[in-house]
């Protein structure tokens, strides 16, 4: 079983934590949620000397994307990957929001995902999981594996994401968390797009979506 190495930095207006997944035998990257400062990330890659090999996004908030223009220069050859239900929102900037906090901004992914599928990546297997609520395209990035889950703004410590922006939904929230990540063993490491790290069997216990 591939190891799997995690390191994240806290980049952009709003403190979004921006993940490095590593294969600790290859140095391949997975990096998710590109929030801003992308020559920051670049130069943090090469000092490390890490591989690109994908992009991930959670979701099309802008301040989770942010650096994925500039990453696709300095990567070419690296696609960013992202649920297929978000299309529209990455490509708006209004649905966004990045026009009503900073300049405009809008980007798509290279390769659409659909709920359930399976993607090899750096010599890991990922499930794809849909999990609308923040946005109606946010997705879930599960390492069966290495019991790790990506949450983006969908799982917070002890908290969920907001629900009132543009396709969100405070129950469908709540169906996600309940019906689809709460499915999960409790020994799951789970890394958010905002605070700190957390466990399935902890948000079983003291997340108030559950409850």
């Amino acid at each position: 079983m591939a190891k799997l190495d995690i390191h994240y930095l806290n980049l952009g207006t709003i403190g979004t934590n921006v993940y490095f997944l590593t294969n600790s035998e290859t140095n391949e990257l997975i990096l998710v949620d590109p929030a801003d400062d992308a020559d920051y990330i670049v130069n943090q890659s090469r000092i490390r000397q890490y591989k690109p090999v994908a992009i991930l996004l959670t979701h099309g908030h802008f301040d989770h994307i942010y650096a994925v223009n500039d990453l696709k220069k300095a990567w070419p050859d690296v696609p960013v990957y992202a649920y297929i239900g978000e299309k529209e929102l990455l490509g708006d900037p209004w649905m966004n929001r990045s026009r009503q906090w900073a300049e405009p901004y809008t980007t798509q992914a290279d390769i659409w995902l659909t709920d359930g599928q399976q993607i090899q990546l750096a010599g890991f297997s990922i499930t794809v999981l849909h999990t609308p609520g923040h946005t109606s395209g946010s997705c879930c990035y599960y390492f069966p594996e290495q019991k790790v889950l990506m949450s983006g703004d969908t799982l917070f410590h002890e908290s969920y994401g907001r629900t009132d922006l543009q396709t969100g939904s405070q129950s469908a929230i709540f169906r996600s968390i309940r019906d689809v990540l709460m499915k999960l063993p409790d020994d799951v490491d789970v890394y958010p797009g905002h605070m700190d790290p957390t466990t399935i069997g902890h948000e079983r216990e003291y997340n108030p979506a559950i409850f």
